[in-house]
């Protein structure tokens, strides 16, 4: 019998002494359907999810410490996978 091997997805880089802090805010439950397009490892504490959604795109953040959902504003499905590259370096948190 072969054991599954320990997967592990894309972990997030450390924020960087200069990043720039974003604004999160609370669930809008804008659209009734929100498709994930990329997500960050699941064995970390905060995961970051590049959602998108009625045309538009955001980014969601779950911080399982304190049991809170954020996401960011909701704007082009582009400038999202940017703004979602850009917390993956650890240029925005």
């Amino acid at each position: 019998m072969s054991e599954i091997p320990d997967f592990h997805g894309p972990h997030v880089d450390p924020p960087r002494p200069d990043h720039v802090k974003l604004t999160w805010y609370a669930l809008t439950r804008r659209a009734p359907r929100v498709r994930v397009v990329s997500h960050t490892c699941e064995c970390r504490e905060t995961t970051y999810e590049l959602c998108a959604a009625a045309g538009l795109g955001f980014v969601r953040r779950t911080d399982r410490t304190v049991g809170t959902v954020r996401e960011t504003a909701w704007t082009s499905p582009a400038a999202a996978g940017c703004l979602f590259e850009q917390i993956m370096q650890g240029e925005v948190r």
